[in-house]
């Protein structure tokens, strides 16, 4: 979906599936349904410009608020701030609030984001004291929401254009992230160059091991998992 249609789509958890939607034209319809084979089409209703925000909603990890610029912050909050027009994702997915469940528990130092998507790990990382902070992506229009939301949230972060899973060697940082998918964290098991690696993007029924690293905890919610691994 998102390289049909890069500039967002809606996903709804259904009971026993998830529904993704695309907000497009018929051309774009044809698109989709050569791509999976069935698709069904309803109008849009004429205040779409304005109703497509009620699907991009805050959420709060901790001390952390990651929401879109039009919603305010609570003033006790670490505050987020990410452009859902930017696509990549908001911060609501299971995956991205698990692995800042497991952050927040981490000791500060360096930290390589793998797959940085919008930015939401990296900059969520930046403002709780994570130092020097790199994002990498291997898509030109995530790492040009990265650095458009880091500059919105006023945080320092080192991003660039790289394709993690072909690089020949991996950023060395104390802390690595990679809420990718069980595909792609696999790939990278053997080439991480770190200490601790929170990793995410998989079913909770997978578990996937790191070579020369052990397992230390785990979060769960929605049917998603996020383990934290250390060197051993």
């Amino acid at each position: 979906m998102l390289e049909l249609f890069p500039q967002g789509f809606e996903e709804v958890e259904r009971p026993g599936a998830v529904e993704l939607a695309a907000y497009t034209d018929e051309a774009g319809e044809e698109l989709l349904r050569r791509s999976f084979g069935a698709a069904v089409s309803s109008e849009v209703r004429p205040d779409w410009e304005e109703r497509w925000r009620e699907f991009h909603r805050s959420v709060r990890v901790g001390p952390l608020w990651i929401g879109p610029p039009w919603e305010r912050a609570p003033e006790d909050a670490v505050a987020v701030v990410i452009d859902p027009g930017r696509a990549f994702g908001t911060g609501s997915h299971a995956t991205t609030r698990l692995c800042l469940e497991l952050l927040l528990e981490l000791r500060r130092g360096s930290l390589v984001d793998l797959g940085s998507g919008s930015g939401v790990l990296a900059i969520a990382a930046a403002k709780l004291g994570f130092g020097p902070v790199l994002a990498l992506d291997a898509e030109p229009a995530a790492v040009e929401a990265t650095r458009a939301n880091a500059a919105v949230n006023d945080v320092r972060l080192d991003v660039r254009l790289a394709d993690a899973l072909a690089s020949l060697a991996l950023p060395q940082a104390e802390t690595a992230v990679a809420n990718l998918s069980l595909e792609a964290v696999l790939a990278l098991r053997p080439r991480l160059r770190c200490e601790r690696a929170v990793t995410s993007g998989y079913l909770a029924a997978e578990r996937p091991a790191l070579p020369g690293f052990r397992r230390l905890a785990r979060r769960e919610a929605e049917g998603w998992a996020a383990d934290l691994h250390e060197r051993s």
